[in-house]
C-alpha cells in the first residue's frame, strides 16, 4: 500500500516507465495545495507543473464579470498544466484548488525535458490531454442539456473519482459557482438527492451514502468522461531505449 505522501499516489507518476521516473523523483517536490489557493492565473506564464495526490483542481473560464464556470477538474489521475507542452506555457483557463490536500511539483522547464525526450512521460501526458479535453467538450454539453441535479451528480463523481474517501468539503454557494447555476437551483437539488438517500448535506459538507443510486440519477455525461479517462489512460508504456538521461 502507498504511503500518503507516495508521488506515485498520482496514476501519471505510477504510470511512468522505472527509468522516467527515476530521472524525475529527485526534482519532484511535496505541497500542501489549499482550499482556494489559485495554481495558475489566466495569462500568466507556468513556472511548475503540478501533480495532484490527495487534492483536486478545478480549471475555471472566468468572465469579464468576474462569473466562472468549471470546465473540468483534475486530481489524483494527471497533472495540471499541460500548457507547458502544448504551446506558449501559458493557461487561458484560472486552475484553484477545489478540495485541499497534498501534491508535488516540478519546475516547468525539467518537465519540458523529459517530455521532449520523446518517451514515457509524452505518451502519458499527451493521452492525459486528449482525457482532459474530452471531459471539458462533455461539460459543455452536460451544462447545456441537462438537469442542475444530474450535473450536480456528474460533479460528485468526478471528485470522488479523484480523491480518497466519500464526502466532499464545499457550500452550495462554491459548487454554484463552480457549475455556473443559481444557488437556490442547486439546493433543491441538494434537498431532493438526500431525500433520495443518495447523500447527507451539512455545514459545507456532503457525504455520499449510495454511490449507485448517484450513477443512476446522474445523465450519460459521468460514464462517458471516465470510459474515455479509463481508455486513454490504462496501457502498458512501452519501454524505453538505454539512452535516457537528461542533459
Amino acid at each position: 500500500m502507498l504511503s500518503s505522501d507516495d508521488p506515485k499516489q498520482n496514476h501519471l507518476l505510477a504510470a511512468l516507465r522505472p527509468e522516467a521516473y527515476e530521472r524525475l523523483a529527485p526534482d519532484l517536490e511535496l505541497i500542501s495545495m489549499e482550499l482556494g489557493w489559485p495554481v495558475y492565473e489566466a495569462d500568466v506564464p507556468i513556472e511548475y507543473v503540478y501533480f495532484p495526490t490527495t487534492c483536486m483542481v478545478s480549471l475555471l473560464y472566468v468572465m469579464d464579470n468576474g462569473d466562472s464556470a468549471e470546465i473540468a477538474v483534475i486530481g489524483n489521475d494527471g497533472m495540471v498544466g499541460v500548457a507547458v507542452f502544448m504551446g506558449d506555457a501559458i493557461m487561458s483557463s484560472r486552475a484553484v484548488v477545489q478540495n485541499a490536500g497534498k501534491g508535488y511539483r516540478l519546475k516547468a522547464e525539467q518537465f519540458k525535458k523529459e517530455f521532449e525526450l520523446g518517451r514515457s512521460m509524452q505518451l502519458l501526458a499527451l493521452r492525459f490531454t486528449q482525457a482532459l479535453m474530452a471531459q471539458t467538450i462533455q461539460t459543455g454539453a452536460c451544462n447545456r442539456h441537462h438537469t442542475v441535479e444530474q450535473q450536480l451528480c456528474r460533479w460528485l463523481l468526478l471528485t470522488l473519482d479523484r480523491l480518497p474517501g466519500n464526502d466532499v468539503t464545499m457550500t452550495t454557494r462554491l459548487i454554484g459557482n463552480m457549475l455556473g447555476v443559481r444557488r437556490e437551483g442547486l439546493i433543491e437539488a441538494t434537498d431532493r438527492l438526500q431525500e433520495a438517500g443518495s447523500i447527507r448535506y451539512n455545514a459545507g459538507r456532503i457525504i455520499v451514502l449510495d454511490r449507485l443510486k448517484l450513477e443512476k440519477i446522474s445523465c450519460e455525461c459521468y460514464a462517458a468522461v471516465r470510459r474515455e479517462i479509463e481508455r486513454l489512460l490504462a496501457y502498458e508504456v512501452p519501454s524505453e531505449p538505454p539512452q535516457s538521461k537528461l542533459n
